[in-house]
């Protein structure tokens, strides 16, 4: 296991199959410096290429799941630096990530916390969750997807009054949206996020990317591109081992052995 500053990481389930990726900065509530951005991409680089691990969970603390950007490496920037270092552009790893990833979510997930958790596939909250787009009251707007990908997940009407506002969400708000998927005690979430992945880490991890590629691309396109995608990825499966896997254990009624090949 590689030795991190900001974030901590292991492997969880009973097979050990879900990798978990913990925010390590609890005197800044998780605040997302430079260095645990980058930290947490090693760490996804790592679980990539792990073929024992299935699914990716990303998670915080009980108090805060990432309170936002670090606004005090951002104050001094200046328009000029921020466009010749490309400012936040390697923030996008966690959405380029091809396994699943879940966020499990306490307490506050705000600004770039938000926008972090809205990268992952799959976002579990505990009830003391709140989620928001506060840039607007230090005078900026959300730069790693917080105008776009919101406005995706819960409408524009909705998507405006948050990032206009600064206003926060409760998990259960946010679950109505549509922002999150189930809500927990807070005790619970973490261990309920793992619980998925495992379940997910039981299918073929090769079928599980191709799933998630085209639920993104559904996301990312028109209705009839994204049909045309998806019946080109189904027709792609079955000259796959799983496919062929799958379907004879569901004939032969047992238990499919996966290989992900």
């Amino acid at each position: 296991a590689k030795e991190f500053e900001f974030i901590k990481t292991h492997k969880a389930g009973a097979k050990n199959n879900v990798g978990v990726v913990t925010f390590n900065r609890p005197k800044a509530l998780n605040a997302l410096s430079d260095g645990l951005v980058r930290e947490l991409a090693q760490a996804l680089d790592v679980f990539e290429n792990d073929k024992q691990v299935g699914a990716i969970v990303i998670t915080g603390s009980e108090k805060a799941f990432a309170a936002g950007a670090d606004i005090k490496q951002m104050e001094s920037q200046t328009y000029a630096q921020c466009v010749s270092g490309n400012f936040l552009s390697h923030w996008s790893r966690v959405s380029e990530t091809a396994k699943p990833v879940i966020a499990a979510v306490n307490g506050y997930a705000l600004g770039g916390g938000c926008e972090m958790a809205m990268m992952c596939d799959i976002v579990y909250a505990g009830e003391n969750a709140k989620f928001g787009q506060p840039e607007i009251l230090i005078g900026t707007i959300p730069g790693a997807g917080g105008t776009q990908r919101l406005t995706r997940v819960v409408g524009k009407s909705k998507a405006m009054e948050m990032v206009l506002t600064g206003d926060q969400v409760s998990a259960h708000e946010a679950e109505k949206m549509g922002l999150v998927s189930k809500v927990f005690p807070v005790d619970k979430v973490l261990d309920e996020a793992i619980k998925l992945g495992e379940k997910i880490a039981k299918n073929s991890h090769l079928i599980n990317r191709m799933c998630k590629e085209s639920v993104n691309v559904a996301y990312e396109t028109t209705l009839r591109e994204g049909l045309h995608f998806e019946q080109k990825l189904f027709h792609g499966t079955f000259a796959t081992k799983d496919q062929k896997e799958g379907m004879t254990a569901f004939v032969q009624k047992r238990p499919p052995n996966f290989t992900n090949e």
